[in-house]
């Protein structure tokens, strides 16, 4: 029998109806510390703006928050939107989190914003029709410097740094505080070009396959044929991101998801992404038939159901797409009388999955 793939855990911190942002991220920070002590290799919090229902907006910062009290589980992003930041900001961000939590941090990186094109440029200081230009009053694209700012962070990171020409000379440049274990760079995409980047670069690379849940073959393939060993990896490192949910029975598990559908739904139609549903007929009564072919179109690529359901659909997904890793993104909703601090169902899917994959607990 094959050996059982490695488990980790993404998280968007839902908000959901009622909720504070403050609540969310006391129940994501107890699904971390449980994450951290059943023995799941990864925890990564995501970057999405002006979505009522995501509180995940900084994953720096909400990593220097939710990492305390964890001892050995890493903790990254997935991912930090480069186009939304300065490669410097970023790489001092994730020295700081070196600094507090050792050889335990990942930087996912990703090219899209994150968001809608307005907030996108508000988040670089352009608010209303202002719009970024260089030196000679030209339109820049942040998008299409993607490719350098990565070159530019792993310089910041690394033991000898950036440098550049100026009129006094060549100046060095550090991210503050200089660490000895630096963050592991990930590349994250949901296309064939961060998959051919990655390759090139020499990175390690996830699909967002939780998201599109389409096209993951295509561009693992991509990237492992495509891969170019460099002083940052020496062969192709990937795994897969996966929604998945776990109920006392399979009708349970697919009742919980549906204020996940609804979310789903509500963005593919752009009706906009309002604070999480509860399962029942708080959800029910909003849900369209528009809503459920968007779920239908999707939840062929989620597992969700028993425990041991949703154990084995994992174990044949590592096995198609030869990973050694998977990562799961709790889509389990909250009932009505659920603790409005806590996220049981997600808590629930970490705990018994963790059970069925034999994780080494602390």
């Amino acid at each position: 029998m094959a050996q059982s793939p490695a488990l980790s855990v993404l998280d968007l911190i839902p908000v959901r109806l009622g909720q504070t942002t403050g609540q969310a991220l006391t129940a994501s920070r107890e699904l971390v510390r449980a994450a951290d002590h059943l023995g799941y290799t990864r925890y990564w919090v995501a970057e999405h703006h002006n979505m009522p229902a995501v509180a995940s907006t900084d994953p720096a910062v909400e990593l220097m928050h939710l990492g305390q009290g964890t001892s050995r589980i890493r903790l990254g992003s997935g991912g930090v939107m480069l186009p939304n930041h300065s490669p410097l900001a970023v790489a001092e961000r994730f020295a700081l989190l070196s600094a507090a939590f050792g050889d335990r941090i990942d930087l996912g990186l990703g090219r899209a914003p994150g968001t809608d094109p307005y907030t996108s440029l508000a988040l670089r200081g352009h608010l209303g029709e202002g719009r970024l230009v260089d030196a000679q009053g030209q339109a820049v694209d942040p998008v299409e410097q993607f490719p350098q700012h990565i070159a530019d962070i792993l310089a910041l990171l690394s033991p000898a740094g950036a440098a550049f020409d100026t009129r006094q000379g060549r100046h060095a440049l550090h991210a503050s505080p200089r660490v000895d274990e630096a963050a592991q760079v990930w590349l994250l995409g949901s296309s064939g070009y961060s998959a051919q980047l990655a390759a090139a670069m020499g990175l390690p690379y996830v699909f967002a396959h939780h998201f599109m849940g389409r096209g993951t073959e295509a561009a693992v393939k991509l990237y492992r044929d495509s891969f170019t060993p460099t002083q940052y990896g020496e062969e192709p490192r990937t795994f897969l991101t996966v929604n998945a949910a776990v109920g006392a029975t399979t009708e349970e598990a697919w009742a919980l998801v549906q204020p996940h559908v609804y979310q789903m739904g509500s963005l593919r139609l752009g009706t906009g992404l309002e604070a999480q549903r509860y399962v029942g007929e708080d959800v029910e009564s909003v849900m369209t038939e528009g809503h459920r072919r968007v779920g239908e179109s999707m939840w062929d690529s989620w597992a969700v159901g028993t425990a041991a359901e949703v154990a084995a659909k994992l174990r044949d997904l590592a096995e198609r797409f030869d990973v050694d890793e998977l990562m799961i993104h709790p889509i389990a909703g909250a009932r009505p009388d659920d603790p409005i601090d806590a996220a049981p169902a997600r808590l629930h899917t970490v705990e018994a999955l963790a059970g069925e994959f034999d994780l080494e607990r602390a």
